[in-house]
């Protein structure tokens, strides 16, 4: 089904060339017919590479080919391809994973294992290797440094906007750069939906001081965000550094002199999760939940995902409904410690109940006007301790019955 841009969409900026990345993308009519279905991206001899993926225990295959590939720690391609994720496909999807890897190996000279894999759309369908590995031949020949734009958007399923972000950082003296997409509207609490998140840069990091930045920036980023409570069989974040930058050599140990670079990359992950709330199926409003007082900060994270995937509370908001008694259910929900007369919560700023109690000549109508918009703020005081989180979820309106309720058709 045609589905409108998200009111919460966010123009998709100008992503600047990425030393040592050449990338493109092809209609392989995998699934969709008139656009393009499949992404390539090539690095040189020596780029490194980190990942994070799913923590469902039914993955798709190619986050198993992927699971197995990271160990190398060094990427020459990635392929992607949209409509099919491969996923609940038993033998034949692992052998679309080592055709199309045997395949872009054989294009671009190295080993399999040195070729990252991606994909998303429908579960339990086939994924029709011959289509995609006959595609691979002729994008191979036309890839450019400046096709980020197009990858952004032939990596959509259900999206209803192309998301990138682009980030500099000063590692020593010198500029480096990092580019980031992602694709993600439904099916969303990674968990590390359908969410997939590759992002490039020209740095020189060693594998494991990268991966520790990627597994580090995950926790507030996309795992701090939510649509629906679902965790994707293909969740996938990879980031690539090709080192075609030139500056100081980073110690394999990584240090201080990454504290740029580390807060690039994080902002660039958590831009991209952001905008995955704001492409929520059916969204009308991006939520922020800010939890404090808790015992931990993981507990911190439990209460804000229960209130941010309470069904209830998500329908209040879309209703512009301030019934603050549906976030109370949801905090007492969360299994986590909680004492009702400890609880504050506010809307927008707006205290709503203080310790236990409804706050004396509460003016229910600015708390209603600020959920009329299209940015919902709720901060909830477990008075406790001192964990505490930020979690990001959007409306649930009708219009997520209609998109999933036709998927297929």
């Amino acid at each position: 089904m045609a589905m409108e841009v998200s009111p919460l969409a966010l123009p998709l900026p100008a992503l600047p060339a990425i030393a040592g990345v050449a990338l493109g993308t092809a209609a392989a009519a995998i699934r969709y017919q008139g656009r393009d279905d499949v992404t390539m991206m090539v690095f040189p001899a020596g780029t490194t590479v980190a990942g994070v993926f799913t923590l469902n225990k039914c993955p798709g295959a190619p986050v198993e080919w992927c699971r197995a590939a990271l160990a190398g720690g060094k990427a020459r391609a990635l392929v992607v391809n949209a409509g099919n994720s491969n996923v609940f496909t038993g033998r034949a999807g692992r052998e679309t994973c080592a055709q199309t890897a045997a395949t872009m190996a054989q294009l671009m000279g190295c080993e399999p294992h040195e070729v990252f894999l991606a994909s998303t759309g429908v579960i339990g369908e086939k994924l029709p290797t011959e289509k995609l590995t006959a595609a691979l031949p002729g994008l191979a020949g036309r890839l450019t440094a400046d096709a980020w734009q197009q990858a952004a958007r032939a990596i959509m399923t259900t999206d209803t906007f192309p998301k990138g972000v682009t980030r500099t950082a000063k590692i020593g003296e010198a500029v480096v750069t990092i580019n980031g997409i992602a694709k993600g509207s439904g099916m969303i609490m990674p968990d590390m939906a359908t969410m997939l998140s590759f992002l490039a840069t020209d740095a020189k990091i060693p594998a494991p001081v990268l991966q520790k930045i990627l597994s580090n920036g995950i926790g507030p980023s996309f795992n701090s965000v939510t649509v629906d409570s679902d965790t994707s069989t293909s969740d996938t974040v990879l980031l690539f550094a090709t080192g075609a930058a030139t500056h100081a050599e980073v110690p394999a140990e990584g240090g201080p002199m990454l504290g740029d670079f580390t807060r690039a990359v994080h902002e660039v992950l958590m831009e991209l999760a952001l905008m995955v709330a704001r492409d929520g199926e059916g969204a009308q409003k991006l939520i922020r939940i800010d939890v404090t007082g808790a015992v931990s900060d993981q507990s911190a994270h439990r209460i804000g995902m229960s209130v941010a995937n309470s069904p209830l509370v998500k329908t209040a908001i879309a209703a512009a409904d301030a019934n603050w008694g549906r976030i109370v259910m949801a905090v007492g929900k969360a299994g986590e410690p909680a004492e009702r007369d400890r609880l504050s919560i506010a809307v927008g700023g707006v205290w709503m109940a203080r310790e236990g109690e409804l706050v004396p000549d509460y003016d229910e109508a600015p708390v209603t006007a600020h959920m009329q918009g299209r940015e919902v703020t709720i901060t909830i005081d477990i008075g406790l301790g001192a964990g505490r989180a930020s979690i990001y979820t959007c409306d649930l309106t009708h219009a997520y019955i209609d998109i999933n309720g036709s998927y297929r058709s």
